[in-house]
């Protein structure tokens, strides 16, 4: 088998057929034969490992192209399973998923994120194997684990970067940590930028530019450039909500600035300022989205103008970025049309007019859950990169092998 390695090109061993497969640009042996420019019999030399290992199924479907149905190949979504995490402030969230990003079982923790990183991180792994556990899962491959925090994070090393909320996680050997319990491939990364990778896999595939903006307890932002997110040096790009916002005051912020947007618009921020306003029972991000639900005046109106202010740091960054679609998440964006209306109305107001031309500026898809799905696509993109199948496979390992990840 190490053997046969040698003879596969990057553009036609078997990670680009199941590229090709899971994209649904080629759905059959004669469709792969064609795409791939290969003999069947070579082909089927590509298909035997994946076949073998359960990644592709060959179904009963039968597809037409033309001339004689053939049967449909497609990824199998159950041939492994993904341990996918996404960290909040208040909450957390164990998820098992398959490799379509269905929930399979599901865990939802308090967590102190001062409590450190290796109690947090022990407190997750143990949920994660109740989960597997009681679902009935434990006999089925863990692909990987996919990991967001609410932190700047260096995605090359799997480690929070500089100072965050996260207190005593600068540095600290996240993947190494998890993989003393689970030897698999590991994906740590920011909150927000997993949230990216979700809304552009899920909603806007054939979108190129991007733009993400959450806005919840904090504010943040990703970015999708040339179809890949885009993570800057230190992983810290798209960190708006510490860039300076002139013209309304400068609160304290959380980061030890003044001035920051998120000191402006911030749930906590907003909860603040409306319990300065005789409202005790504001305390947080979910206080104000609920009270704006229900359409108290004074929340709805600070929604509003923190939609304004929020706009203001958006259309620099859609001037600057140029992007396709511009999509608002988060806690805050889910509680009516107060937020996106502000944002709405200084867009428009303060970027160019080529830029807001064809600009679609659009409320998130997601519902809930969007950082665990980005969290399951990222560890499904890195499993099932075309070079690492090849290289795995051709050594005679299997799919979701750890790997120099």
């Amino acid at each position: 088998m190490v053997a046969a390695v040698s003879s596969w090109r990057a553009d036609d061993g078997p990670g680009r057929a199941v590229e090709l497969i899971t994209s649904g640009r080629a759905r059959t042996r004669t469709a792969l034969a064609e795409a791939l420019g290969l003999a069947r019999s070579t082909l089927g030399q590509r298909l035997q490992p994946l076949l073998a290992s359960g990644l592709v199924l060959e179904s009963e479907e039968l597809v037409s192209s033309g001339g004689r149905p053939s049967r449909a190949l497609r990824l199998n979504p159950r041939a492994g399973v993904v341990i996918s995490i996404d960290v909040g402030e208040e909450r957390t969230r164990v998820a098992i998923t398959d490799l379509d990003a269905a929930i399979l079982a599901e865990r939802v923790l308090t967590l102190r994120l001062d409590d450190g990183p290796e109690e947090l991180l022990e407190t997750i792994s143990t949920a994660a194997r109740q989960a597997l556990q009681e679902s009935d899962l434990l006999g089925v491959p863990v692909a990987g684990i996919g990991l967001g925090l609410p932190a700047a994070v260096d995605f090359r090393a799997g480690r929070v970067s500089g100072w965050s909320i996260m207190s005593g996680w600068d540095g600290f050997d996240i993947r190494g940590h998890l993989r003393r319990t689970w030897q698999v491939p590991v994906l740590v990364d920011n909150d927000v930028n997993v949230q990216t990778v979700a809304e552009h896999h899920r909603f806007w595939p054939q979108v190129s530019h991007l733009f993400y903006v959450k806005i919840g307890t904090g504010v943040g932002s990703g970015m999708v450039i040339d179809g890949c997110v885009n993570r800057g040096a230190q992983g810290v790009a798209g960190d708006i909500g510490h860039a300076h916002v002139g013209g309304h005051g400068d609160p304290q912020c959380r980061c030890g600035n003044r001035g920051c947007l998120e000191s402006l618009v911030g749930g906590w921020a907003l909860a603040r300022d409306l319990r300065g306003d005789s409202h005790p029972q504001m305390h947080d991000a979910r206080d104000v989205a609920r009270q704006a639900k229900l359409g108290e005046v004074d929340a709805v109106t600070r929604l509003r103008a923190a939609g304004r202010i929020l706009g203001e740091a958006v259309a620099f960054s859609a001037n600057l970025l140029n992007p396709d679609v511009i999509v608002l998440g988060g806690l805050l964006s889910a509680s009516g049309d107060h937020l996106m209306a502000g944002v709405l109305e200084s867009i428009y107001q303060r970027s160019l007019p080529l830029t807001t031309r064809k600009l679609r500026i659009v409320p998130t898809g997601y519902r809930s859950r969007s950082g665990i799905a980005g969290a399951t696509y990222l560890v499904r993109d890195h499993v099932l990169d075309p070079a690492r199948l090849d290289r795995l496979l051709g050594a005679g390992l299997g799919p979701f092998a750890v790997d120099e990840n």
